[in-house]
């Protein structure tokens, strides 16, 4: 019998990605933290309840930990299943310190595909790793490329790309699909989300300086912002884990037409006070003043951002729509869907539940 079993449960992404399971009725487990197990109980129920599937089996365990420290009678139970895995948890955050990025993001994938290794019937190994493990490298970056960069912009990218040269050596033996999402932001439709972050920091900035007379550009950009919507990424992946063709293949699910920087900025400008950006704040000026604490968490913004202002770089996915070709399945424009995002977000602004602790 076949087990779709995930990790980086009762986050967003998971979440999201159980209730589409949930919703053709197939069996599903999660391995949660124990820490987790309230929050994801509660999600669980929602999911059943909401879409009448069977229980979905909550296994505790701990990705940094050899076995995932899972108890020999889950083991056994995953064992005698014909499972497809889909790891996904890890630490996302931009200002994450190393040591926790690289235990959780690095090790955490090397416990699991050490776990994966030792099931005796996978079926597919769906592995969520980012576009971003490009690094510093510009110009246009390849789906079949894992080249380490010069540098990265911060320890997140560093430790996704370490994770993904472990997945994508397991390649060999064993049947992966390895996805690359852009930034992910709120459903195209509803513009919802859980969480304020990558793109919602511009938001926030603009939402708490438009009382000034006017607002800035944040220095000069000639780069293009690569933003996903969740709906896009959902459809897409659930496709490609049943896709035969997807076997082995690392995917881009970023935007094969993203927008300028500036051109997102001014939409977004525009959007929460009605007016055009006037001036421009120099990069230097906001890389020092975000530099400052106090500053940063005043204005809902995460420093390492501004780095994602001048990169330029191009994601290629001709993978992807060779792959996705006869699903109908594609990007919404950034953009045209825009209103949504920001209305979602004008609702929600001032829940904390919502908002990304800012250090």
């Amino acid at each position: 019998m076949e087990e779709i079993v995930f990790t980086g449960f009762p986050g967003f992404i998971a979440s999201q990605l159980m209730y589409k399971h949930a919703q053709q009725h197939e069996m599903i487990s999660a391995i949660i933290l124990p820490s987790q197990r309230e929050k994801a109980e509660k999600e669980a129920r929602r999911i059943e309840k909401e879409t009448n599937c069977r229980a979905i089996k909550l296994i505790e365990g701990d990705i940094t930990q050899a076995g995932l420290a899972i108890n020999s009678k889950d083991k056994e139970y995953l064992k005698e299943k014909t499972v497809v895995f889909w790891h996904l948890a890890a630490m996302y955050d931009l200002a994450v310190p190393r040591d926790l990025a690289w235990q959780v993001n690095v090790e955490g994938t090397r416990h699991v595909n050490e776990f994966i290794s030792k099931i005796p019937n996978v079926k597919r190994y769906v592995y969520f790793s980012t576009a971003y493990v490009a690094g510093n490298r510009e110009g246009i970056i390849y789906e079949n490329e894992l080249e380490r960069p010069e540098a990265f912009k911060n320890f997140y990218e560093e430790t996704k790309f370490e994770a993904e040269l472990l997945v994508d050596e397991r390649k060999k033996s064993l049947p992966i699909t390895i996805i690359r999402p852009g930034i992910v932001r709120g459903h195209s439709v509803t513009g919802e989300t859980v969480k304020f972050d990558g793109p919602y920091f511009f938001l926030n900035l603009i939402d708490r300086v438009k009382f000034l007379p006017f607002i800035p550009f944040v220095g000069r950009s000639t780069s293009y912002i690569n933003v996903v919507p969740i709906d896009y990424i959902l459809e897409a992946s659930m496709y490609l884990s049943k896709s035969a063709a997807a076997t082995g293949q690392t995917v881009h699910l970023t935007d094969p037409n993203p927008h300028p920087i500036e051109e997102v900025y001014r939409n977004m400008v525009q959007l929460i006070t009605g007016k055009n950006p006037k001036g421009r704040l120099p990069h230097r000026l906001a890389q020092v003043s975000l530099s400052i604490g106090p500053v940063r968490k005043a204005l809902g913004v995460e420093k390492e951002t501004l780095d994602y202002l001048t990169w330029t770089a191009d994601f290629d996915t001709k993978n992807a729509e060779r792959l996705l070709a006869e699903s109908n399945i594609r990007c919404a424009d950034f953009i045209e869907t825009m209103p949504v995002m920001v209305e979602f977000y004008h609702v929600h602004k001032n829940d904390k539940n919502f908002q990304i602790p800012i250090r």
